[in-house]
């Protein structure tokens, strides 16, 4: 290890030869002052797990965009009426298995990179949110369960000094009828595991969430529909956000926490800056529109990029080496080979 001395004259050799404008910075960052437009902030893209072993690897692309962090998310099954969390099971792809994620933060960690494990419930037909049971018997049985599928990514994510946890996902009936659940919930995690903790609320639902004050940040994913329009302008769009902002804000102020969007973005497709959940129903026939998805990642991050309390946040999603996706690249969340990316870049870059 480099004695510490060293690291200090390094410091003074830097200072005594630096210009005046890179002087300031290297001042503020001794200090821990943030000068304007150094915010430091969570520059994360959420990379897809993918069915196979990679076969290259896939991290030079997210170098490439000038991202610190990524969002690693094994999905767990349940079904509507069924109790039984199903995971890290043969039948899934290798991303969403034990093997699959301690290679991916593994090959990730090679980078430099800083990593969010997202585990993450599936319902098929359905979404979590509306994932609700009739007796105290049935709740109890899927808690257990669901418990066992958390804790064991809690391990893994602790052993591999993982960065963040998000402990769910939008599981808006249960947060709202079970908070006790969450509470004891919470509490056994950090006990096996040392770094920060979040929950991922849907947009409609933050507000109600009761435990807030238990995590490191407040999550969010950050679908709020602003303009239906084909392709809104910019400005509109940031215009748009400003009632948005103020109620984030009193949210973070409430429970004096940091704003970590869990999930943002947009399909590439027409009018994807409104309710662009109704629009994946028929995503596959709507005319693509790389214009919008950028104008809406321009919007939320030229608004939030200025805000003290918004940590930053996971683009939703990144497909490594353009696996896993389910077949409509151009139209999908992802912002690969798009307008896009070069967003991206240009804000990750000033982060």
């Amino acid at each position: 290890m480099t004695p510490r001395i060293d690291i200090f004259e390094v410091m003074i050799r830097n200072i005594k030869s630096a210009t005046p404008p890179v002087l300031l910075v290297i001042l503020f960052g001794l200090l821990g002052i943030q000068q304007e437009g150094y915010s430091q902030k969570i520059d994360g893209l959420t990379v897809v797990a993918p069915p196979k072993p990679y076969s290259i690897d896939p991290f030079d692309a997210v170098d490439a965009v000038e991202s610190d962090w990524i969002g690693l998310v094994p999905y767990g099954f349940t079904r509507i009426g069924k109790t039984e969390v199903h995971f890290d099971t043969e039948r899934q792809w290798w991303g969403e298995r034990s093997q699959g994620v301690k290679k991916s933060i593994e090959m990730a960690q090679s980078h430099g990179l800083s990593i969010m494990l997202k585990p993450q419930v599936y319902v098929p037909g359905s979404w979590p949110g509306d994932l609700t049971f009739t007796t105290e018997d049935e709740w109890h049985k899927w808690e257990t369960s669901y418990r066992q599928f958390i804790l064991h990514w809690a391990k893994i994510a602790n052993t591999y000094e993982v960065e963040i946890l998000c402990i769910g996902t939008e599981f808006k009936l249960s947060t709202k009828d079970r908070n006790q659940f969450w509470l004891d919930l919470i509490e056994e995690i950090r006990k096996i595991y040392c770094g920060e903790l979040t929950y991922s609320a849907n947009w409609d639902e933050y507000t109600a969430i009761q435990f807030w004050s238990e995590l490191d940040y407040i999550g969010v994913s950050s679908y709020f529909p602003l303009l239906e329009e084909d392709t809104p302008e910019i400005n509109d769009l940031i215009e748009a956000w400003k009632p948005r902002v103020k109620e984030l804000a009193k949210v973070t102020k409430k429970y004096n926490k940091q704003l970590l969007f869990t999930e943002y973005g947009y399909l590439s497709v027409n009018g994807c800056c409104g309710k662009t959940w109704l629009l994946e129903k028929s995503v596959r026939s709507l005319p693509i529109n790389e214009q919008c998805q950028a104008n809406g990642i321009e919007a939320i991050l030229t608004t939030f990029g200025q805000q003290e309390w918004w940590a930053g946040g996971f683009l939703w999603k990144w497909f490594p080496n353009g696996k896993g996706h389910e077949g409509y690249i151009p139209r999908d969340y992802t912002p690969q080979d798009k307008l896009s990316e070069q967003v991206l870049k240009k804000h990750f870059s000033q982060w």
